[in-house]
């Protein structure tokens, strides 16, 4: 017999460990109009998408591909095969790259640290071809590491031809993927990420600002990188923390700064506003127990094995039902860590979402004695119910 015990929340479950390469549907029942051309807004803890506009049409990314040169570089200095400290030379073709520029000179011997600072602060062209020809050789091999890459961690529809987004009709990505390549430098590299949140960097004695307008308002950004082309427009991802909670944006196409500036903090306020992230159930803790049949003990603790987060429109947490499945009884022996049932959540108009639930100690096989006196007592009193069950914290 397949058993249900219910629990009663208030919220809608997505676990943070099912969050992968592919964030999971978007709630579509709350919106927001925006002039971008492209939009996504993602909660970077479940990888809930809020926002959704066009975010898989190709768009030209113009310097927010300093996300993925950067990504690129702190690879390499994670695997130690370079330091801060390395130094490469500034080519001729790096010196005449156009457009941004850190103000390298030909010949100038530069460290990978400062090269850092003017590729991700300044957004320097001539910066960002220096660290392609001094990790790859040549900035086109340096663009199909970074294509490589993006797809491994998801972004499928990227192809990076350059390490700066100076415009080429074959340099292409989609707001879904920046959103992706933005999520996993910051989840795979916090330890060089902080450089995204400096403000300014002055290098041959020229100070410059950092581009990105939400690092000057009082919202909680600490990046990530903006961009422009004629052919793409304004465009820019940006990440916010707000209460120990990140919201990951990408918009393009906008038509000039100011309202690339004003569209994507009114977005970010919405998704704060209107969506809330929740803890449902830390790892380990134990969310029911659950009979089991012919073992030393008539139950067993269920826990799960990952922090399970939600996040939802704050006007549905009421519709919301969190279960236990689980066939019943379980049969003896059972290790610990076995998989023992499943916690189903549901709300009316979504999937529903259903995570394992693990066995949180052993429980032996009884003796032969004992297993016929358990056999006759189910016999007579059919299987034990529970009056109360453990309460997922929230």
């Amino acid at each position: 017999m397949f058993k249900r015990f219910v629990l009663v929340v208030t919220a809608f479950l997505i676990a943070s460990s099912a969050a992968g390469n592919d964030p999971v549907p978007s709630l579509p029942k709350l919106t927001i109009e925006t002039t971008a051309k492209q939009a996504i807004l993602i909660d970077a803890t479940t990888g809930v998408v809020l926002l959704d506009k066009a975010s898989k049409e190709l768009l030209y990314p113009s310097s927010m591909t300093k996300i993925m040169t950067a990504y690129t570089t702190f690879k390499r200095l994670k695997e130690g095969k370079l330091s801060l400290s390395s130094q490469f030379v500034v080519s001729d073709n790096a010196y005449r790259k156009e457009g941004t520029r850190m103000f390298l000179e030909v010949g100038q011997i530069v460290t990978i640290e400062e090269l850092l600072k003017g590729v991700i602060i300044q957004s320097g062209n001539d910066a960002s071809t220096v660290l392609a020809e001094g990790i790859s050789g040549n900035e086109r091999a340096f663009a199909d590491e970074m294509t490589r890459l993006a797809h491994e961690m998801g972004a499928a529809q990227t192809n990076f031809i350059n390490s700066s987004g100076l415009p080429d009709p074959r340099h292409t990505t989609t707001a879904y993927d920046l959103a992706v390549i933005s999520m996993r430098l910051i989840k795979d590299f916090p330890e060089f990420y902080s450089l995204f949140s400096e403000k300014e960097y002055a290098y041959n004695g020229i100070n410059q600002g950092n581009k990105n307008p939400l690092l000057y308002k009082n919202i909680g950004a600490d990046g990530v990188k903006t961009g422009y082309t004629e052919g793409g427009g304004y465009g820019m991802v940006a990440s916010v923390i707000q209460n120990g909670r990140r919201l990951i944006l990408v918009v393009n196409g906008h038509t000039s700064m100011n309202d690339r500036a004003s569209e994507a903090e009114k977005i970010l306020r919405w998704g704060f506003n209107e969506f809330d992230l929740v803890t449902l159930t830390k790892a380990g803790q134990v969310v029911d127990v659950l009979d089991v049949a012919e073992g030393t003990t008539h139950s067993v603790h269920a826990k799960v094995a990952n922090d399970v987060y939600i996040t939802i429109p704050r006007d549905h947490k009421k519709h919301l039902k969190a279960q236990v499945h689980y066939l019943s009884p379980l049969v003896a022996p059972i290790k610990e860590g076995d998989e023992v049932g499943k916690l189903v959540i549901s709300i009316p108009g979504e999937p529903e979402k259903t995570f394992p639930l693990y066995a949180n100690e052993s429980v032996d096989r009884a003796g032969f004695v004992k297993r016929i006196s358990n056999s006759i007592r189910r016999l007579i009193f059919g299987s034990e119910k529970k009056s109360e069950i453990a309460k997922i914290t929230h």
